[in-house]
């Protein structure tokens, strides 16, 4: 009995010291709510608490911080104080997990050591070197498009930046396998299921299920980088990409020791999961928002049509296109493709007047955080001025983070950045894409936060913001012929003629 009252003394304990929240269901706490509107029921907990919320998964409290300073306690000020493993997860078996020996996850002096070691690749000289390889891929892609096409955008970016990290960080060309590439990082990424059943530690291995899905997905992608780990030992030379830095790397504070065949999997699939998957998201979020908004639309390809006059743009144009880089800053702001993210606590702390105890999980929310109406005039609205020096507005550190923060902000930055700006620009000198009417995105809040439906665009040519009142009769009529059987070839006469072409 004496065991029992302790036990329950500490749970209350722990109950008073969190902050307030919801109630919960026995068992499985607050899961079915949080799983059935994320986004919804995340921005509801900061209107109704305040500053911090908690909730619970199963018996395991966590709890939600919506502050910007609460950001950078955490991320910047005291990352040591914080892990990205909690105890209810470092027993579990790591063959399912995603990645488990990548950057993202591991922790404390093994997570510098391997981070220092691929470091080079990121540096600003070799991210540069990179644009090239950006330039050349998306033009190969744009040689394919034609005005009137009906384009999968959502497919049509996650093949090219799939491509493009490839390439960069591992000197592979993916041309000809990322349909079945984009397959298996769907089944990985795009589980609806894969977060209820992380937390619920919920496998059963049927391909029926969420979780034998993503087991399938990982098989495959296995087989793709561990044939790629094996030609590279076979192979001589050094190409002084990651794969290169990661097959030399050190794995600890062990001298001589190298990280094993496991470790460099899981940085590969970090690094081309991450590595493409964000940006190819924040590309789908922005051609959709510059479709709502086509004054910016329209502000937008006047600044690249004034610099660029037309050709693709360059390394050196980046600077001189200010516009372009606002308009990614406030998508990324709006629609943040890493939409929340974890901590646990490592060390007990105390915030804000709140005692943590060590193992704690830590919710930050970035879809919260980048909508808080006391801190972003106009939240919900998509106002690329906003990030204008001149407009005044005074962003608080931590108040926007779509990379994270401190010494774990996303090492790949400075490359997702270049590459969104290059290919957008490349896009928008030839298309304004337009979604096909009655387009609703609807949200997917999974691993990232992705369009519940495909954007499917029609293209239009670049110049067409005054044409904007031909297209929906355009979509009809090459929606109309796609329904009778036409080959998309055979209607393109038409959809030119429609367009004075």
């Amino acid at each position: 009995m004496a065991t029992t009252a302790q036990e329950l003394e500490a749970t209350e304990t722990t109950k008073t010291a969190l902050p307030p929240g919801p109630r919960r269901l026995p068992y499985i706490g607050n899961l079915l709510s949080l799983r059935r509107d994320p986004l919804g029921y995340l921005q509801k907990l900061q209107r109704t608490y305040g500053n911090m919320a908690t909730i619970y998964f199963m018996k395991n409290p966590a709890v939600l911080l919506f502050r910007p300073e609460h950001v950078r306690y955490v991320l910047v000020e005291h990352p040591r104080d914080f892990s990205n493993i909690g105890s209810f997860q470092e027993n579990r078996d790591g063959d399912d997990n995603f990645g488990n020996e990548g950057l993202l996850t591991i922790n404390g002096e093994k997570h510098r050591q391997q981070r220092h070691a691929v470091q080079p690749a990121f540096h600003k000289k070799r991210v540069e070197g990179y644009a090239q390889i950006m330039q050349q891929y998306t033009r190969e892609l744009l040689k394919t498009w034609q005005v009137g096409d009906k384009i999968d955008m959502s497919r049509a970016m996650q093949a090219l930046t799939l491509r493009i990290v490839s390439k960069c960080l591992f000197s592979i060309d993916l041309s000809t396998q990322l349909e079945p590439l984009g397959d298996a990082f769907d089944g990985v990424i795009g589980s609806s299921t894969s977060m209820a059943e992380d937390l619920l530690n919920i496998r059963i291995d049927n391909p029926v299920t969420g979780y034998g899905k993503r087991r399938a997905a990982i098989r495959q992608l296995d087989m793709l980088i561990y044939t790629l780990i094996a030609q590279r030992r076979d192979d001589e030379r050094d190409y002084h990409d990651v794969l290169s830095m990661l097959m030399t790397a050190q794995s600890g504070e062990e001298p001589d020791t190298k990280l094993t065949g496991k470790q460099i999997h899981d940085h590969i699939l970090t690094f081309l999961a991450a590595g493409h998957e964000t940006t190819a998201i924040a590309l789908v979020w922005t051609f959709y928002l510059l479709a709502q908004y086509p004054q910016v639309r329209l502000k937008l390809q006047d600044e690249l049509h004034s610099v660029l006059g037309g050709r693709e743009p360059s390394l050196e144009d980046l600077a001189h296109l200010p516009y372009l880089d606002w308009v990614l800053n406030e998508s990324m702001r709006l629609y943040p493709p890493a939409w929340m993210q974890m901590r646990f606590v490592a060390k007990e702390t105390e915030l804000d007047g709140v005692r943590l105890p060590v193992g704690t999980m830590l919710i930050l929310s970035q879809w919260v955080i980048h909508r808080l109406p006391d801190i972003w005039e106009d939240a919900e609205t998509f106002k690329p001025e906003r990030w204008d020096p001149a407009h005044g507005q005074q962003i608080p550190p931590g108040a926007y983070f779509p990379f994270g923060g401190g010494p774990r902000t996303c090492i790949g930055m400075p490359l997702a950045q270049m590459e969104a700006r290059i290919i957008l620009a490349s896009v928008l000198q030839k298309f304004t894409p337009q979604p096909v009417p009655g387009y609703a995105p609807g949200f997917q809040p999974v691993i990232t936060l992705r369009p519940k439906r495909h954007l499917e665009v029609i293209l239009m040519p670049a110049s067409s913001g005054e044409a904007n009142a031909q297209w929906e009769q355009l979509v009809s009529r090459h929606e109309k012929a796609a329904q009778n059987g036409a080959e998309r070839k055979g209607c393109r006469p038409a959809l030119l003629g429609l367009l004075g072409l």
